[in-house]
Parts: structure tokens; sequence; C-alpha cells
């Protein structure tokens, strides 16, 4: 294994997927893990699966050592490349846990209960009922970024709001015990393809939203996620054109077409000019299909090998953890904690 060249003129770059289920999905695909593929050309990349943030809501704990090594297996069949991204689990790296209690002691209450995702998960069962963990959730991203000093994190535009909060706290540390915190910009993601779910073509694909049969799982069995393109909702009329407006169901085919594909839209509305729904749906399920099979093989090839799992994840943990700890023994000395000798 090659460590990581320590060039400091690549900037950092870091982003996690959660363990939550037991399969990520088409959408999770084109709007995350295509672009960190692409960004290990030009970043020092760090990509963990945070399962720290995922014991905030109720869970079962054999369930979640599963999914953490689904998790891991499906990022490495995306393409990220443990040979020059770290990649790791955030358990395993106890630095992120030490600066989150670090950074609570400096986030105000009202400024964490302003977080709107707490706002939006509590709505159903009230805040009686979440856990201090799901409240606290955001400053243990927060700390996820700064130990990294990472210049740039990818995300999608709900997750804007935790990394203004990280921009903050960064800020206030740095003005209060001296500069120790690179402060990070969001990188929003421009998702490939942002992707819909195929029943209700006006909401995006959400493992906890969708129906099962609105979203095409990326280790889904090939014939069965054919039959979910086949079965999707279409609008009415019957010719295939782009106009996310009018016809979002077929507008939202078009995309994952194109974005299985690399072709622009243009060119696929050209080839099924005059032909119906129908021909298209069936064009489109073969490519997911294949798209699917394929990525299933690979993830459950490296899934049968636990030892190199284990391995890929410790090296990616011991990469992680060289940046870590440099950067938390600077927080704790700013801190005033006494040196550990």
């Amino acid at each position: 294994m090659h460590s990581m060249p320590d060039a400091p003129s690549r900037p950092r770059v870091l982003s996690g997927a959660q363990p939550t289920a037991d399969s990520y999905h088409l959408g999770n695909y084109f709007g995350a893990f295509k672009q960190w593929v692409a960004l290990q050309d030009d970043f020092e990349a760090f990509y963990f699966i945070p399962d720290l943030h995922a014991i905030t809501i109720e869970y079962d704990p054999a369930a979640l050592r599963e999914r953490t090594y689904v998790a891991a297996a499906q990022l490495l069949a995306a393409g990220v490349d443990p040979e020059r991204s770290a990649v790791f689990v955030q358990s395993q790296v106890p630095e992120h846990a030490q600066l989150a209690w670090v950074l609570g002691g400096i986030t105000g209450f009202g400024e964490a209960s302003r977080m709107t995702q707490f706002k939006d998960k509590t709505t159903k069962g009230g805040s009686e009922s979440a856990s201090v963990g799901l409240f606290t959730y955001p400053i243990l991203m927060a700390a996820d970024i700064l130990l990294y000093q990472a210049d740039k994190v990818p995300v999608g535009e709900d997750q804007r709001q935790h990394v203004e909060l990280t921009r903050n706290l960064a800020q206030r540390f740095n003005h209060r015990f001296g500069e120790t915190f690179t402060v990070p910009e969001p990188y929003v993601l421009k998702a490939t393809a942002k992707i819909y779910d195929l029943q209700e073509p006006g909401a995006k694909m959400s493992k906890s939203q969708s129906s099962p049969n609105g979203v095409v799982d990326l280790l889904d069995d090939p014939k069965k996620a054919a039959k979910k393109i086949r079965s999707a909702v279409t609008d009415s009329g019957s010719e295939i054109r782009f106009d996310p407006v009018e016809k979002p169901g077929i507008s939202n085919l078009l995309l994952i077409f194109s974005a299985l594909t690399d072709r622009s839209i243009d060119d696929i509305v050209a080839e099924f000019d005059g032909q119906q729904y129908g021909h298209f749906k069936v064009a489109l399920g073969d490519l997911v299909a294949d798209f699917v099979g394929t990525f299933g093989e690979r993830t459950r090839e490296l899934l049968g090998d636990r030892a190199e799992l284990d391995r890929i994840l410790a090296h990616g943990a011991a990469q992680a953890r060289e940046v870590a700890a440099t950067t938390l023994a600077t927080v704790y000395d700013r801190s005033g904690f006494l040196p550990a000798k």
C-alpha cells in the first residue's frame, strides 16, 4: 500500500455516506459517489462511513455492523480507490467523538435548535422522543469536517446549513483560541443527475420517503430493477421529450438514461423520436439492469472477503488518524488541556 502523497498543493475533500440501509440507490450513486470518484484526481480525499451518526436513532447493532461492511463495499465498487483516498469507518477514528465534545462547548443551544434537519426529523414524534445525539448530530458533523482541515465538503443542498454551522464553529474557535481550523467551503455537488422517485417524480429518490417501487437499489436483482423502470409513472401524452414541469416522469427517466450512458438528453430524445414510452422504458430498463448487475457483482465479490475489507478500512483509519490526531493535539493544547505524558 502506498501512503498518501504529502503534497500540500492538493486541497482536501471530505464526505461520508450513512450506513442506514441495506443498499444505496441510483440517486446516491449519481448524486454523490460518481463525483467522489472524480474528485480523487484533484483532491486528497477522505471518504468515510459515519456509523457514530447512525446510532442517534433506534437501531439494531448486528444490522449496523453488516450495513457498515455493505456500505464500504459499495463505495469501493463505485470506484473509490483506497490507494488514492482514505476510506474508513468513523468509529475507528476516536478523534471524531473527541473533537465533537470540544466543539459542543462553543455551540449555543439556540444555534443547535435552529438546525432544520433536527426539526424535520422530529416533526412526527416531537423532540420529546428524540435523542440528545440527534440534536448534537450537526456538531459531530462539524468535527468530522474540521478534523481533516478540509477545504471542500461535497454536500447535497439539504446539508448546506450544517456546513454553515461548521464554518461558524471554526471561525469562533479560531477567534477565541488562535488560528486552528481551515474554514471549509460547501461544494454543492452538481449531481450528474438529480434522480427522482419513479412513482412520484415530484419527490427525490429517497429510502426513507419513497415507496419500494420508487427506488432502484444498487444491489437490486437486475430483473427487478428493470421491472421498476418499466412500471415507472409516466405522463399523459406519448411524446418523449425533456420537460421537468409538464412531463416530470419521462424527464426523470431521460436523466437516468443520460447519467448511465454519458449521452446528452437531446441525443437520447432524437434516438427515440416517434417511439412509444414503452419502447423507451424497455431500453432504459435493460441499461439499468446491466448497471446494477455489474455493480452488485463487484460489491458481493468485495463482501466475500471480509479480511481484505477489514484491511482496507484499517489502512484508511490509519491514514485518517495521522491527520486527525495532529488536528486534535493542537485543539487540546489551545483548549488548555494538559499534555498527555
